[in-house]
């Protein structure tokens, strides 16, 4: 594998500049993504006719109703505000630009806005293919929200934005605790933030789940992206200086 990826590398080093590597991966990475999602509805489709893993969303819901409270419900509205459409690009778009300072480039504030954007997508996408109807507004807790419910944007958004910027913190840190701490309070937050909206009643669980598996699906995609963006960035950066070395004959004589 490891060669496979090199040679690949290497191939990309020789006909694409670093940055039109990094955003043809990034393109066929939003391809892939709006695949998965037109293959999720299949997938769907077929698991509501046959009573499979949905058979645990009324229960489910129903369950959790019991530990509602109105003072439970109040810190958990605010909790799950912190994944909405307006808060967490915002929260987001700061972070990035704090990692950006702290690394002194700028590649992490294209990575976050990259990330963002193709997650924004696939809900987009995702919420028109199944418009899947929410739970009842019996069963919810206001304010109540309107716009399909499969997948959960709240859930995906929150799993590709924290899960891009644990991947910068990681790269910034240097003691393995460090980053151990920030894997656990970034998956500890996501987890949670899934968690609120079937608790809330504003979405089934398999929509958060769905959410969980797509938003994992385009982070490893981002992730590799830039991965391979280094990868050839230091093969050309190395032909170059390798070029430089006193004695070398430069290219064409």
């Amino acid at each position: 594998m490891k060669r496979i990826f090199n040679a690949a590398a290497a191939f990309l080093a020789r006909w694409l500049d670093p940055y039109q590597a990094l955003w043809l991966t990034l393109f066929i990475g939003g391809a892939l993504t709006v695949v998965l999602a037109k293959l999720s509805a299949e997938v769907y489709e077929s698991v509501v006719e046959e009573d499979g893993i949905s058979g645990v969303d009324k229960p489910l819901l129903n369950w959790v109703k019991q530990f509602r409270s109105p003072a439970v419900n109040a810190a958990m509205t605010v909790f799950t505000d912190i994944g909405s459409a307006y808060v967490m690009p915002a929260v987001a778009l700061a972070a990035a630009i704090v990692l950006a300072l702290w690394s002194r480039n700028w590649r992490p504030l294209i990575l976050v806005v990259a990330a963002g954007s193709g997650s924004l997508l696939a809900t987009v996408l995702g919420k028109q293919i199944f418009g899947r109807a929410r739970p009842h507004l019996a069963d919810a807790v206001p304010p109540y929200e309107s716009s399909p419910s499969f997948p959960s944007g709240h859930t995906l958004n929150a799993t590709v934005v924290v899960g891009v910027l644990v991947y910068l913190l990681c790269l910034q840190f240097h003691r393995t605790s460090a980053r151990i701490a920030a894997v656990a309070v970034g998956g500890l937050f996501v987890v949670a933030m899934g968690l609120s909206r079937v608790f809330l009643g504003h979405h089934w669980f398999t929509d958060v789940l769905a959410a969980w598996l797509l938003g994992l699906a385009w982070l490893c995609l981002v992730i590799l992206a830039h991965r391979l963006f280094h990868v050839v960035r230091q093969r050309r950066h190395g032909a170059v200086r390798k070029g430089r070395e006193p004695g070398s004959v430069p290219d064409g004589g």
